[in-house]
């Protein structure tokens, strides 16, 4: 991948500006952010914009609107970090997300050979050519164990020596309609798309620790309207997994049973939401405006309570079906985070305990950011954005060492010597003397009788030899 403008205009000391677009079911998120000499994520600047109903469980459904709103969310990030905005890189999410385990086997040319990144790269070329269904595509290829001569596990093969490398790959795909409907409302906008990244990993990479990456953990990204899921152990990618309904169902629940407007169901949620109704007080009330001119509404946080408990026990019900079903239900020594925009219930943590068994925690994207940074970013709900410009950061690391190793390879080439060519005098007389003898030298048989002939004549036996 080239290096972009905007890239090359706003490199400084330090590192390049990168930005990350998290295009959300509920809003659209815009982040601009440069590593410091730390490596920690300095954010310049965010914008922010609802979808207003053009995304509906991550996928786009409306091209007009979703590019509005991307326009709008990349105008306020550009005049708040003072950048001109040119590429990003995207998050993809949506029920159409699927994922399948795969293994691949690349026969080395000889017995003895080295295994280099190009066979490795080879492999993982090899696996986007497996045959999906009709309107899918690849979106990931991420290996997860290597096997050398069918006896060495490794995560690294690169440098080792064998005659057969064996792999695991966790494939993820989706459909083709819903990229190519992300990819024209980012163009549409004005933006070039540098990196489509699916967004469980992308909020991994800014809440989970390494820690619990090796232990064993489940990471749940509560949406607007999915709910992700990505399992990893020994830092390994396991299992991914979408569930079609998240945040959005449990607005809509408010709204039907309280009888209130969906914007006011919303910031019930957000600002009363309690995931335990017992820990509710049934005496507290909430009053809210009536709607066209009617009186006052008062509803019970008991109540609402109660509402929110219901659906968000059976998002969870059907996270725990998806940890049983990666096989990996006794693994998860570091048990389950929770981040994204559903998760700042109170008392959430509680309830995944009690619902999956696993102890829990929520994820704020904290463990990149500099020091100095804004409250408001370090929110769980922008996870997504966080992460994708990691992610960004990930893909220029590879490109730069893949231009260094071409950088590489071709000095070695003009460093090699080529084989100094023969004058042409040389052929010449070659030629010459292939097809002309010269006359002046004795044939080798009269050398050798001259020889023998005066060695008899030293011998005193010469007349012998000339009879």
């Amino acid at each position: 991948m080239q290096i972009t403008e905007q890239m090359e205009e706003t490199q400084t000391n330090e590192s390049p500006i990168v930005v990350g677009l998290d295009i959300g079911t509920s809003k659209i998120a815009c982040i601009v952010a440069q590593r410091d000499r730390y490596g920690k994520l300095n954010v310049l600047g965010m914008g922010r914009a609802d979808t207003n109903g053009g995304v509906q469980r991550g996928e786009v459904y409306n091209i007009q609107t979703t590019t509005e709103a991307i326009k709008k969310a990349v105008e306020e990030a550009q005049k708040n970090s003072g950048v001109e905005i040119k590429v990003v890189y995207v998050g993809i999410a949506g029920q159409h997300i699927t994922s399948r385990q795969n293994r691949g086997i690349y026969t080395l040319p000889a017995a003895d050979s080295e295994i280099t990144n190009q066979y490795v790269k080879d492999m993982i070329d090899d696996m986007h050519k497996l045959a999906l269904e009709p309107g899918e595509r690849i979106i990931h290829v991420l290996p997860q164990e290597f096997v050398v001569d069918n006896n060495i596990k490794t995560k690294q093969p690169v440098g080792m020596y064998g005659s057969r490398l064996e792999a695991d790959f966790h494939v993820i795909t989706g459909k083709i309609a819903a990229a190519q409907n992300i990819k024209r409302c980012v163009e549409r906008a004005g933006l070039q798309m540098l990196g489509l990244v699916l967004e469980p990993l992308a909020s991994s990479a800014s809440v989970l620790k390494a820690e619990e990456m090796e232990a064993g953990v489940a990471l749940v990204d509560i949406g607007g309207g999915t709910t992700d899921i990505a399992i990893f152990e020994d830092n390994i990618i396991r299992h991914t997994a979408v569930i079609p309904y998240a945040g959005d169902i449990v607005t809509q629940d408010i709204k039907k049973e309280c009888q209130v407007l969906r914007s006011q169901a919303e910031k019930l949620k957000v600002r009363f939401g309690c995931a335990i109704a017992q820990e509710a007080q049934d005496c507290e009330v909430i009053t809210i405006q009536g709607i066209a001119g009617h009186e006052k509404k008062d509803i019970s946080m008991r109540t609402l309570a109660n509402i929110i408990q219901c659906r968000m026990e059976e998002i969870f019900s059907a996270v725990n079906f998806e940890i049983r079903n990666s096989g990996l239900q006794n693994n998860l020594i570091a048990g389950i985070v929770v981040t994204g925009g559903g998760s700042q219930m109170t008392h959430l943590k509680q309830l995944v305990e009690y619902v999956t068994g696993y102890q829990a925690r929520i994820g704020y994207p904290t463990e990149h950011i500099a020091r100095g940074t804004k409250d408001e970013i370090k929110n769980p709900m922008y996870a997504t954005g966080l992460g994708l410009i990691l992610k960004g950061y990930e893909v220029l690391a590879e490109d730069a060492e893949n231009r260094n190793n071409k950088k590489k390879v071709e000095r070695i080439v003009v460093e090699e010597k080529p084989q100094e060519e023969a004058p042409k005098e040389t052929f010449q007389q070659m030629e010459t003397l292939d097809s002309k003898p010269d006359v002046k030298s004795e044939p080798w048989w009269k050398k050798v009788n001259k020889d023998i002939k005066n060695w008899f004549a030293d011998t005193g036996v010469n007349k012998d030899f000339e009879n």
